[in-house]
């Protein structure tokens, strides 16, 4: 079997379809294998870095030989990082397609749940109930409020008549009570005087008196 039939299998047409879960988790592992790529490749070009270091001008050879590894390992790195983003972003857009494929499957089965409760219900037939129960509240409230008005009083009485016979009554037991007082009681009337009433002074009199006492409060000052 060819490298590229090891890594991604013999992808026949009567292969299965992995499912999107293992999908995923392959690349997860995918990912783990080349971060744990990442952390030796790291090691290594610091290890290269110290023995340029540390040969520096006593042995330019071995140090010059220490960069290009330290040169070709960073090229790896860089390249791991692009795979690993990559890996990443196909992971994240496999995971959205997943979710979506589970909302979807767990909204047609809602739409089927929906369908069987509808499945024996007649819109002509719901029309029909709703009009029923309206019809059965409104008799309801005219029962109720038949039941409410009162019965055997004959029919209504203007109150205008009646507060005018009212009055009338009133006015008969006012004029009663009145005649009752007149004719148990005899009010006395006040005799005419006997005497004759003196005689009252001419005002001319009454002034000359009032300048003689006013004369007499004079001299004596």
């Amino acid at each position: 079997m060819s490298l590229f039939g090891k890594l991604f299998g013999s992808g026949g047409k009567t292969g299965k379809s992995p499912t999107p879960q293992e999908a995923i988790q392959r690349l997860r592992d995918t990912e783990e294998m080349l971060t744990k790529k990442q952390d030796f490749l790291e090691k290594k070009i610091d290890q290269e870095l110290l023995t340029a270091k540390k040969h520096g001008t006593k042995n330019k050879r071995a140090a010059l030989q220490a960069l290009k590894r330290k040169k070709r390992y960073e090229k790896q790195l860089a390249q791991i990082d692009g795979t690993l983003s990559t890996i990443e972003f196909q992971r994240e857009a496999l995971e959205n397609a997943n979710t979506n494929t589970e909302v979807l499957k767990n909204m047609g089965f809602a739409a089927k749940a929906m369908k069987a409760a509808h499945e024996n219900m007649d819109i002509d037939k719901v029309d029909d109930l709703m009009q029923d129960i309206t019809e059965q509240q409104e008799l309801a409230q005219e029962i109720s409020d038949a039941i409410s008005k009162p019965v055997g009083f004959g029919e209504d009485f203007d109150e205008d008549e009646l507060l005018a016979e009212l009055d009338e009554l009133e006015q008969e037991e006012l004029d009663k009570n009145l005649l009752e007082i007149g004719g148990s009681e005899t009010v006395a009337l006040p005799s005419v005087p006997s005497a004759p009433l003196p005689a009252r002074p001419a005002k001319k009199e009454e002034d000359e008196d009032d300048m003689k006492d006013l004369e007499a409060w004079a001299e004596t000052m």
